[in-house]
């Protein structure tokens, strides 16, 4: 969707511009793309319904990806204490993918490991290798230093080199 310059674009058509990197995160945190749609629904419903706590002028995207990552926290913090299991879905994970055989199941053997990685390395990956984030960026979205941050995306980077052996 192309906005002419010269025109403020709406509260609305900027989520709506954010929609794919959203769903990606979500899909990335909660582990399914079923999951993951839920979560990102569940992510513009927040920010629509609380657009006034959005400043003008800051990032879109960074209150956004805060947003969706506090209620995966809290839904996770939720099962626990329900005594739950949270069971990921593998099917359709490939769905939609082009090219072979072979890279649809490379896809989803890197997507399985990524399931496998603790939350915080899972989304540091997430942030800075697979959405573009800076580290201060990336951190800033999490809440934590920026040491931190590139301690987890280290750790997270080679656990996953180390689960689809490769050499980091």
């Amino acid at each position: 969707m192309k906005r002419h310059s010269n025109l403020p674009q709406t509260f609305e058509s900027q989520v709506l511009e954010l929609l794919p990197r959203l769903r990606r995160f979500a899909i990335g945190l909660a582990g399914s793309q079923a999951d993951g749609d839920d979560l990102c629904q569940m992510t513009i419903e927040r920010a629509l319904s609380r657009r006034d706590q959005w400043r003008e002028g800051t990032r879109l995207d960074s209150w956004m990806f805060r947003i969706m990552r506090n209620i995966f926290i809290d839904d996770k913090r939720a099962v626990a204490r329900r005594g739950q299991t949270f069971d990921t879905e593998e099917a359709g994970m490939t769905v939609g993918v082009e090219g072979s055989q072979e890279a649809a199941i490379e896809l989803a053997l890197v997507g399985r490991s990524m399931e496998r990685l603790p939350d915080d390395q899972r989304e540091a990956v997430l942030l800075v290798m697979v959405e573009g984030y800076s580290y201060k960026e990336a951190a800033e979205i999490v809440g934590c230093p920026v040491g931190t941050l590139n301690s987890r995306l280290v750790r997270g980077r080679d656990a996953l080199f180390a689960m689809l052996g490769e050499a980091p």
